[in-house]
């Protein structure tokens, strides 16, 4: 379960976080996201990506969202050796790419969440503050992150960036 809370930037965020938090890596991201080729992944809420940064290639599948005030779900994500080989290996299967999803992201742990600072094309400069392998009762440790960097509950949003790209458009 990869439970996450998502807020518009704020000035100073990225200042207080390199006060206060132990960053990790900044890296650029590439998500390709498909559509299921029996049901709309739209209408059940469930997506599938691959993901190429530094770091690799990954497929994932997340699911529906388990609760309103975040954006927890579950999360199965699988390494795999190339993103030409996932691409074959999902069209093989009648997966149809649907979007891109591009950024650049900042990330950092505090207090057991990963806090990201994301530049998204298209969309815009988001926080994200993530535990993954985590349960729902982890969206408080969230809210206290997200309250030490000027947030609250109420600000928390629920869409997703590819959500908020294909509305645009």
């Amino acid at each position: 379960m990869e439970v996450e809370a998502k807020f518009i930037y704020k000035e100073g965020v990225e200042e207080k976080l390199r006060e206060i938090a132990e960053p990790v890596i900044e890296k650029f991201e590439h998500d390709t996201y498909f559509n299921h080729p029996c049901k709309d992944f739209e209408k059940t809420d469930e997506a599938v990506r691959i993901r190429r940064d530094v770091e690799g290639v990954a497929i994932t599948y997340k699911g529906p969202k388990v609760d309103l005030e975040t954006k927890s779900r579950e999360e199965v994500k699988v390494k795999v050796d190339s993103f030409e080989n996932a691409l074959e290996l999902l069209r093989k299967l009648g997966f149809r790419p649907v979007m891109d999803v591009r950024k650049f992201r900042k990330i950092y742990r505090l207090k057991g969440a990963i806090v990201c600072i994301d530049e998204v094309e298209g969309v815009g400069k988001f926080v994200e503050i993530e535990i993954e392998s985590g349960s729902i009762r982890d969206k408080e440790t969230i809210f206290d992150v997200a309250k030490l960097l000027g947030y609250s509950r109420e600000e928390s949003i629920t869409r997703s960036y590819l959500e908020m790209i294909l509305q645009k458009k």
